[in-house]
């Protein structure tokens, strides 16, 4: 081979390993706009027993918008229904199971070098009003992954969830 081939063919390499690093760097804010359903939500605590805090099948959306703005539900399907048929009469077993069994966000997002990051305007629980929460995610095709690597509803631990693009 000589010295012109073996040139060309190392620019192409670097070429190519540049690409395709740079591609693998990270998800942008593009790649999230658009509603998506829960698929999972698995949770390891800290002594690493694994639970799903809202179920086999979490129902609800996370939606992101282009202007960087993200509404999140995420709810237990097998929440008991009150009684009462009024959310203002509930038992304090049914107000219970209702915040536990539900969590939801609003406000603003960015992404950063695969990293999601949400600016809680609103909570159903009050204490991440106003907090910044990281999420390292992966986007492959239709389906959005992300780890949540200090989530609130196990007292800490690790939150893996599965979303898939609502078409």
């Amino acid at each position: 081979m000589n010295r012109r081939n073996v040139l060309s063919t190392s620019a192409m390499t670097l070429l190519g390993l540049a690409m395709s690093s740079s591609y693998a760097l990270g998800q942008t804010a593009k790649d999230l706009v658009g509603t998506w359903s829960w698929v999972s939500v698995d949770i390891t605590r800290p002594d690493g027993t694994k639970y799903q805090a809202f179920g086999a099948n979490p129902k609800g959306f996370v939606i992101f918008d282009s202007n960087g703005r993200f509404a999140y539900l995420l709810s237990r399907p097998d929440r008991p229904k009150f009684a009462a048929n009024n959310r203002e009469q509930g038992t304090p077993e049914e107000n219970k199971a209702a915040v536990q069994g539900t969590l939801a966000y609003s406000g603003t997002y960015e992404v950063s070098d695969k990293t999601l990051i949400f600016h809680v305007e609103a909570s159903s629980y009050p204490n991440a009003e106003g907090v910044e929460q990281k999420r390292s995610i992966t986007v492959t095709g239709d389906e959005l992954r992300w780890i949540n690597p200090a989530p609130t509803i196990a007292g800490g631990g690790t939150a893996n969830t599965v979303l898939r693009r609502v078409k």
